[in-house]
């Protein structure tokens, strides 16, 4: 059964998400109930601390004891030597003790580290504390650069909860590519469930503070669904020279107590074991000789692709004990066993078998084995390891990357309660949101508009122009229109009152900037990511097109000429989307497409010679241009 939740929590009210609400369980304020657990882990912390300080002195008097319990009995002859095993048996126990005290303490000041960092999300002080995930980030993307996905204070670093390899990279590639409103809804509903469970998310960032470097999926399963490579009873073999091994090691024991009189052997008795001996070393050696590349070849496989095993083996652990109701859920706890065994009981046999390969490198192990036959059995082990075990290591590692992604949208599920799950619609293209901000900022500070784009409910409005004067947040209503809808395809909540959505492809040009490398101008990289938006248009999907400050990189009127014409084809090709501007030339776009567009803008005003600005966007275009007052704020003579 699940643990119960924490203080402050009760289970969730729903089973299913309703679609346009705020995530729906009873709950206290995240903060409270954070900044209750970081109180009681602290606590605990230092009680352990001060256990650890106090035993520390425990057993320096017991050492004490020990030492003069020796020396009493050795000079004085109090007693005899052996009562001296009583204390030493006692400091034994205090070590064993003091061991898992600081095992202990050490998950108690994790979890410490993660209620501390869980507050300075609430803070709005997380930015540079986190997983940035630039391993992921690709700039031929469509928008995964543009929107900050990736990087110092991105989406990926406020979100990004998992401690494995393969849940980072799960929660990276729903980040990147959009899902069907049937897997949303899907993982709404497990989100839900996910969400009031802080104890599981606080127990799998403790058991696997360094599960990052840990597992790399695809080598794994790659490994697991190859076929076996050693001979399919050649096992049978091994055993067989093994025994022989042993009975030779025998013989040259035997032999080397001999040779020192231990013992004494007739003639034919010593002949005997010497042809034994010396069978031994050259049939096993020969074995060895003959299967040595193709064991190396299978070892060193089994170890590159298993390495990091032992804390994916306790993550799976937190996650099998675990019981769910919702239909995604389920399936994927019930994905983590393969004929009634758990997943993480059979990584854990195949680490151990790992454990025992590595331990070849042993002096001891190697002067023993050409008796023993150490690497050819625990090769055969990994190989009957694979061949029962290893086609489901995908399946189970796919379902450990979805249940970590899953609990990483959860908790920023649970830490923004005001944030409700999207709807999707049939009407396409379409894009609604009321009271919308960006998720990155501080809720608490983070103005919020209003967007309506799309066709139907009597409406075919395709194109917002955004005018605006510098610094006024044209480009940061791009990012935050953006953002939310990559969280709404990838299952989670959003930042706004309500929003409705049709499936969507997004195709950004907002980080746009020259290369010296490519020895290419800015307004050409421009063009080829709006050439990329536009063929975006000839995929399934309908496209949401958020460009910054249109052509900037050219003249004036071949500007105008262009925008107007992209602008006209992104539209009659069923895209919808939003462009920005300083230029007002490019406002009168919006008339020439009537009804498919509007103007929108934003705006500063001068405070006591201060230029402020609210952030809220109004209809019409932009009447004013704050670039002279911002030259001279910074002292320029205009």
């Amino acid at each position: 059964m699940p643990p119960p939740p924490g203080p402050g929590l009760l289970a969730p009210t729903f089973n299913t998400p309703p679609q346009n609400a705020t995530i729906g369980w009873v709950m206290d304020d995240p903060r409270s109930i954070y900044s209750a657990r970081l109180q009681a882990r602290r606590a605990d912390l230092a009680l352990h601390e001060r256990r650890h300080r106090a035993l520390g002195y425990f057993q320096l008097a017991v050492a004490a004891c020990g030492l003069a319990g020796v020396w009493l009995a050795l000079v004085n002859r109090a007693f005899s030597v052996l009562w001296v095993l009583l204390p030493a048996a006692v400091f034994l126990a205090l070590i064993l003790i003091h061991e898992r005290l600081l095992q202990v303490a050490e998950l108690r000041r994790r979890a410490v580290h993660y209620f501390e960092r869980a507050l300075a999300r609430l803070d709005g002080n997380w930015a540079g504390s986190g997983e940035t995930g630039l391993q992921y980030l690709d700039p031929a993307h469509p928008y995964a650069q543009d929107l900050d996905i990736f990087g110092n204070a991105s989406l990926f670093e406020l979100l990004c909860a998992a401690r494995t390899r393969v849940g980072e990279e799960t929660l990276a590639n729903w980040l990147l590519y959009p899902a069907a409103p049937d897997t949303v809804r899907a993982r709404q509903q497990a989100i839900a469930e996910l969400s009031p469970m802080l104890d599981l998310r606080e127990n799998l960032a403790v058991l696997a503070e360094e599960a990052r470097r840990g597992v790399d999926a695809a080598a794994l399963s790659a490994w697991g669904e190859q076929q076996a490579t050693l001979p399919a009873r050649g096992h049978i073999l091994v055993w067989f020279l093994t025994v022989l091994g042993v009975a030779g090691l025998a013989a040259l024991i035997t032999l080397l107590l001999e040779l020192i009189h231990v013992i004494a052997l007739p003639e034919s008795q010593h002949r005997a074991l010497l042809y034994l001996f010396v069978l031994t070393l050259i049939v096993n050696g020969t074995y060895q000789y003959r299967f040595h590349r193709r064991l190396e070849t299978v070892v060193a496989a089994v170890e590159t692709a298993a390495r990091g095993l032992s804390v994916l083996s306790h993550v799976l652990v937190r996650w099998e004990r675990e019981q769910f109701r919702c239909p995604m859920l389920a399936g994927l706890r019930q994905s983590l066993a393969t004929a009634g065994e758990p997943a993480s009981r059979q990584l854990s046999r195949l680490r151990r078998i790992v454990e025992f390969i590595e331990s070849r490198e042993n002096k001891f192990v190697q002067g023993l084995e050409v008796f023993i036959l150490w690497t050819p059995h625990f090769a055969y082990a990994a190989e009957r390891w694979r061949t029962q075990s290893g086609a489901a290591v995908r399946r189970w590692l796919t379902a450990t990357g979805e249940m970590e992604a899953l609990s990483s949208l959860a908790g920023h599920a649970f830490e923004n309660p005001g944030d409700p799950f999207p709807e999707f619609t049939s009407e396409s293209p379409w894009l609604e949101a009321e009271s919308i901000g960006h998720p990155v900022l501080d809720p608490q500070k983070v103005v919020r508009n209003d967007v309506r784009l799309g066709v139907g409910e009597g409406r075919d409005l395709r194109l917002l122009v955004v005018s605006g004067s510098n610094m006024s947040g044209k480009s940061t209503w791009l990012r935050t229109l953006g953002v939310n809808v990559v969280l709404a395809q990838a299952g989670a909540p959003v930042r706004a009152r309500r929003m409705v959505l049709s499936p969507l492809a997004i195709g950004a040009s907002v980080h746009v900037t020259d290369s010296l490398e490519g020895g290419v101008s800015r307004f050409y990289v421009e063009i080829l990511r709006i050439r990329q938006i536009v063929d975006l248009t000839s995929g399934s999907l309908p496209v949401l097109f958020l460009i910054d400050e249109f052509l900037h990189g050219t003249n004036s009127h071949d500007r105008r000429v262009g925008a107007e014409a992209l602008a006209a084809g992104l539209v009659r090709r069923g895209a919808i989307g939003l462009i920005t501007t300083h230029d007002l030339a490019l406002a009168h776009i919006a008339d020439a497409l009537g009804t498919q567009a509007a103007n929108v803008h934003f705006e500063d005003q001068i405070v006591d010679g201060q230029i402020q600005f609210d952030y809220i966007m109004r209809p019409g275009v932009v009447r004013k241009s704050n670039a002279l007052e911002l030259m001279r704020s910074v002292g320029l003579e205009i």
